[in-house]
């Protein structure tokens, strides 16, 4: 999802060590969907089945969100990058069974990171799938598609290209957003493809404020995670309030 405003940068490298496994919570008394969770910086994760590795947004206020990369060895969990100044939507935080396309929000709960994307060529070391964006390279916002929420060139088809930013179906050119989506990992909202509840909530390098409905997160912070996140590992996004 496109940034509105994006940023300055303040990151750390830190070593914090916080117990492995906390009581559970659910803060909107919905069902639990995964194993287990814990709580890091104040967010409940729901853990996936082997997850080793967790991106925490913390809301701090307005469109501010303090992310944090955490990893777990030895049965703990490890605090290993954190970035002051990251960025979540400007229409704010909604449940994520409750978002509309749209409406800048930004969708709370746990999901996967399974890829990424960006402006560069792949580089050794990094594990998630990749791809570069290449002329033509849109993520598909199209509710008639049966690629809504998909990447997808122009030239493969499938959807509604032509159509305006401004439309209420119009897909977003990826390279229309060199800075932002410089370094982008995909999130698995809507993964199922709900139409209407929104495409491409990413976590991307921060523009000049507000996202769009993704988070974002400095520069630093970002390229220090592609190196980092493994599938292996199964790597999971946190967003709370």
């Amino acid at each position: 999802m496109r940034t509105v405003v994006a940023g300055l940068l303040t990151t750390a490298l830190l070593a914090v060590v916080v117990p492995a496994v906390a009581p559970p919570a659910t803060a909107t008394g919905t069902p639990r969907t995964s194993a287990r969770q814990v709580r890091l910086d104040g967010v409940t994760v729901d853990l996936r089945a082997g997850t080793r590795q967790v991106v925490t947004v913390n809301h701090t206020s307005g469109h501010h969100a303090r992310v944090t990369y955490w990893a777990r060895k030895h049965g703990e969990w490890i605090r290993r990058m954190r970035a002051a100044d990251g960025r979540i939507g400007y229409g704010g935080l909604v449940l994520a069974e409750n978002r509309r396309q749209g409406t800048g929000t930004t969708p709370l709960g746990t999901f996967r990171l399974p890829s990424a994307f960006g402006t560069h060529a792949r580089r050794d070391g990094w594990a998630l799938g990749y791809r570069r964006i290449r002329r033509g390279d849109f993520w598909v916002e199209d509710n008639k598609s049966k690629y809504y929420n998909r990447y997808r060139n122009k030239r493969q088809g499938g959807f509604r290209w032509r159509l305006p930013v401004s439309d209420p179906n119009g897909s977003e050119r990826l390279t229309d957003y060199p800075v932002q989506y410089e370094y982008s990992v995909v999130t698995s909202f809507n993964s199922h493809q709900v139409r209407h509840r929104g495409a491409g909530i990413f976590l991307h390098v921060n523009g000049d404020g507000a996202t769009a409905g993704c988070v974002s997160a400095p520069r630093p912070f970002l390229r220090g995670l592609m190196a980092r996140l493994d599938p292996d590992r199964v790597p999971v996004i946190a967003i709370g309030r």
